[in-house]
């Protein structure tokens, strides 16, 4: 017997600690959790069936796009769910999406009840671009049950509405993948043409494109890597694969998908909280969709109970903080509602992207996903540092709290064409380090985890971040990058100026070091760390080693996702011309975590070469500015 779930009000079997010893979720609780949030949506459909108006406030797209974004984001969801148990559908969710299909593309793009807008390019009104490959993909998975069973008539109407994407200009980033998506769809309902074919290998040409390696694309052409490479980049590519049968393509997308997971999986706490690192986080729990389609197709370095123990954990960790409100619908923020989570495009209904977790269901119930053990997740083994070059990440977990860290040293979100100085600060992409436990600071705050160049009482920001290289050895690793500071309050840039930095951890500690150049008189450069609250069960720690001349702490009033109210450490010291500054740094839920002071026996800087010795084992660190090297032992 299903039970109502203490944080919400679905409906979910009683815990399976024998089966799930980690999240006590099965397959049955994802069917459960997948029906639970469908009848909550379906509250708020249109009288045809059409649209989902969801409530709250709208998008920048507007109502009408909103509710169409809630009619295809939550049939995807259902078409997971009814794909994966073979066409049985017994709440009957796709006789109600068949008569919305009927009813919005009936008189597209005209002012009623029912009717879908129609796509355009995405600087028109492109959002129904996105949607269309939700709605392509749930006509594809359910075909023997829905699309084969529509009058003619509505399946011609359904196609001309999906054409709009092949004919209309998308987003210059993984948008190109929904015109993909629904040729992909086409194609397979025997509705091929040169139109199809050409979405499609333009779309494969840019992927050729954008791909780093390590398996991490970059979302466009510039260096935005973030959740997106597991809920869009792989996703769609490797799913359409996998429906075609098309074993080259199975082959190619699967191979980087492989590779992807082996460092994206350890990118989930111990709590089974992703990284809240980078945009459109409000999808939640869809960050564990590639761990789920990796596990399905094979393509993946994970067990399976391995992999059941990261998406079951991620989906757990969302419905147990609150991530749906007493009406069952999935809110627009993190835990709760939370809106520096959000972008200008989120709507009430975007946070049903979600639904792209529910790929995992499309492994049928005897599939080893579902069948074994549960096992611990990458984070949860023995303490691991893991250097990205490709894409300039440097992660660090702990066994001991569970605690996932994220050092950015080549992930932002400047597109090519746009100068640095035109581009808004993003507490998503611009720091130096995030977390599973914890937040970025609101733009409005102090930053966290910031270097930034004081000059004329104004602070500089980072923006497009240059990665130097990334590496590492035996438990420890560095990732190094440098970014001209930007300062968006006063003069643009100061001329010359320049900020190199090197990160190196090992443990839970992380060594932060700077060399800036080109200091303008007068300057001062700070230096902040975690943003923590009054009851968090983690410390954030900052100590100066060399350098730095203050220290302090500032209170970021408007909190993180994960506190309403954060306070972090500051390191302070005026600086001119080139300095050098050296300083440890540490964020850990472990007793005592907040003393550093011990943790190293000594510091010498030499012209712009740094050694560091470490109290407990003796090892130094040595690092070497201008041509860089990064060495320890």
């Amino acid at each position: 017997m299903n039970r109502p779930h203490p944080n919400s009000p679905l409906e979910l079997p009683a815990d399976d600690r024998a089966a799930s010893p980690y999240t006590g979720y099965t397959r049955a609780h994802w069917e459960a959790a997948a029906d639970g949030l469908l009848r909550a949506a379906w509250q708020w459909a249109t009288p045809g069936s059409a649209l989902l108006d969801l409530p709250g406030r709208p998008s920048a797209s507007g109502v009408r796009s909103d509710g169409l974004e809630g009619y295809a984001r939550t049939f995807l969801a259902a078409a997971f769910r009814v794909a994966g148990a073979d066409g049985k559908d017994p709440h009957g969710w796709l006789d109600r999406y068949a008569d919305g299909l009927a009813a919005g593309t009936r008189t597209p793009g005209r002012d009623d009840v029912e009717s879908w807008p129609l796509i355009l390019d995405h600087t028109v009104f492109g959002q129904p671009m996105v949607e269309s490959a939700s709605v392509a993909i749930g006509l594809r998975l359910t075909r023997p049950w829905l699309w084969d069973r529509l009058d003619p008539a509505v399946q011609d109407r359904a196609e001309e509405w999906l054409r709009g994407a092949l004919r209309h200009t998308p987003a210059p980033n993984n948008w190109y993948l929904f015109p993909y998506s629904v040729a992909g769809f086409l194609e397979s309902v025997g509705r091929a043409d040169a139109e199809t074919a050409r979405a499609r290998e333009r779309a494969q040409d840019l992927m050729e494109s954008w791909y780093r390696g390590q398996g991490w694309y970059a979302d466009g052409d510039g260096r935005a890597f973030d959740h997106y490479n597991g809920w869009a980049l792989h996703l769609y590519p490797v799913l359409d694969a996998h429906l075609s049968g098309d074993a080259e393509l199975s082959a190619h997308y699967g191979a980087r998908l492989r590779e992807h997971l082996e460092s994206f999986a350890l990118l989930f706490g111990g709590d089974g909280a992703p990284i809240h690192f980078g945009r459109s986080l409000t999808y939640r729990f869809a960050a564990g969709a590639a761990v789920g389609l990796g596990a399905l197709t094979g393509d993946t370095p994970l067990t399976p109970g391995a992999s059941r123990r990261v998406i079951s954990g991620s989906l757990r960790y969302f419905l147990d903080r609150g991530a749906t409100g007493t009406d069952g619908l999935l809110n627009l923020g993190w835990h709760g509602p939370h809106d520096a989570t959000l972008q200008h495009y989120s709507g009430p209904a975007s946070p049903y992207w979600a639904s792209k977790a529910f790929v995992s269901l499309l492994a049928p119930a005897g599939h080893p996903l579902w069948t074994a053990t549960e096992e611990p997740a990458p984070s949860e083994g023995p303490d691991r540092v893991l250097a990205l070059p490709a894409p300039g990440l440097l992660v660090q977990s702990t066994r001991a709290d569970g605690i996932v860290r994220l050092h950015n040293h080549g992930s932002d979100h400047v597109r090519p064409h746009e100068g640095e100085s035109a581009v808004a600060d993003d507490p998503l992409y611009s720091r130096q380090a995030y977390s599973t436990v914890t937040g970025p600071t609101a733009r409005a705050n102090t930053a966290d985890n910031h270097l930034s160049v004081v000059v004329g009482g104004t602070r500089s920001g980072r923006r497009a971040i240059r990665p130097l290289g990334a590496g590492g050895g035996d438990g420890w690793g560095w990732a190094a990058s440098w970014h001209r500071p930007v300062f968006a309050g006063g003069s643009p840039m100061v001329p010359g100026l320049r900020v190199e930095s090197v990160t190196v951890v090992r443990g839970r500690y992380e060594l932060r070091v700077h060399r800036v150049l080109g200091a303008p008189h007068g300057a001062r450069v700070e230096q902040t760390g975690w943003a923590t609250g009054a009851e968090s069960p983690v410390t954030s720690a900052l100590h100066g080693l060399h350098g730095w001349e203050s220290r302090d702490e500032v209170r970021a009033p408007q909190g993180t996702a994960y506190t309403p109210w954060a306070v972090l450490p500051r390191l302070g010291a005026d600086a001119e011309g080139t300095v050098v500054l050296v300083a440890l740094a540490s964020l850990s839920a472990e007793p005592g975590a907040d003393a550093l002071d011990g943790v190293v026996s000594g510091v010498n800087v030499d012209g712009d070469a740094v050694e560091v010795c470490w109290a407990e084992d003796s090892a130094t660190t040595r690092i070497a500015f201008g041509t860089l090297s990064v060495t320890h032992g």
